[in-house]
């Protein structure tokens, strides 16, 4: 008498599903600019790509003339390339108006600049509740807005005063508070500590760490201090209008 079959089952192997890798939110691909003066035409980038995840903390350094504050201004929709695509949150921003550009910048960018841009006959309150006043908020909301924020950077007791009355890292905190008082995806600083002395200086990185790091705002700085420099999470060199070598930690 034979044994009874056993039948045997073989399940199929299952692969795991990889997590889908979320766009970035700066995409940069062939990008390249230049500029005329006079009869000649001068080139500042060439054949930039790059890539800047949501939620990083990336400076960009090169000496005078290497094209990081054009890259910046690009990014930002201030100006415009020659040819490539840029593409900031899935939309190329290179196929926009005029007019659609500054709609684009009011919902979308946070701009530090290194000498503050304040309104001087503003006070550090009106100055941050400036960008709120091309929306459709009210004059309570505006106020509760413009309170927090400026609470947020050390303010709260200064928001009455003016430009002039306000230190220089003072003034670059109530240009950080309008920067982020519209709550953009991106905020693009210029030099931000390159008027400042190295404490005040030390105070607006460690201010521009927190809202990377608590508030996730990605943001893009433009410096040429090494020091600065290293409070970002990368570190892009540029030379010449060229990306040079690899994206760097900037713990390295």
């Amino acid at each position: 008498m034979s044994a009874p079959r056993v039948e045997t089952r073989v399940e199929p192997r299952v692969e795991p599903r990889a997590e889908p890798r979320a766009e970035p939110l700066v995409e940069i691909h062939n990008l390249a600019k230049s500029y005329v003066r006079g009869e000649q035409i001068v080139p500042v980038l060439s054949d930039i790509t790059l890539d800047i995840q949501e939620g990083d903390f990336t400076a960009l350094m090169g000496p005078s003339g290497s094209g990081k504050t054009t890259l910046l201004n690009l990014v930002a929709g201030i100006d415009k390339p020659d040819c490539g695509t840029l593409r900031v949150g899935g939309l190329d921003i290179t196929t926009l108006t005029e007019s659609q550009l500054a709609d684009w910048r009011a919902s979308n960018v946070g701009f530090i600049f290194q000498f503050y841009n304040l309104m001087p006959v503003l006070t550090a309150y009106e100055n941050v509740e400036l960008p709120l006043m091309l929306t459709g908020l009210g004059r309570s909301e505006r106020r509760e807005r413009v309170e927090m924020t400026l609470s947020v950077v050390g303010l709260a007791d200064r928001m009455k005063h003016y430009p002039n009355e306000l230190s220089g890292g003072q003034q670059q905190r109530v240009a950080i508070a309008r920067a982020v008082i519209t709550d953009p995806r991106l905020i693009v600083a210029d030099e931000p500590t390159g008027d400042l002395d190295r404490s005040s200086a030390a105070d607006i990185l460690a201010m521009m760490q927190r809202l990377n790091t608590e508030l996730g705002k990605t943001i893009i700085m433009v410096t040429h201090d090494g020091q600065s420099a290293r409070a970002a999470k990368a570190i892009i060199h540029l030379e010449k209008g060229e990306i040079i070598g690899n994206v760097e930690p900037a713990s390295a």
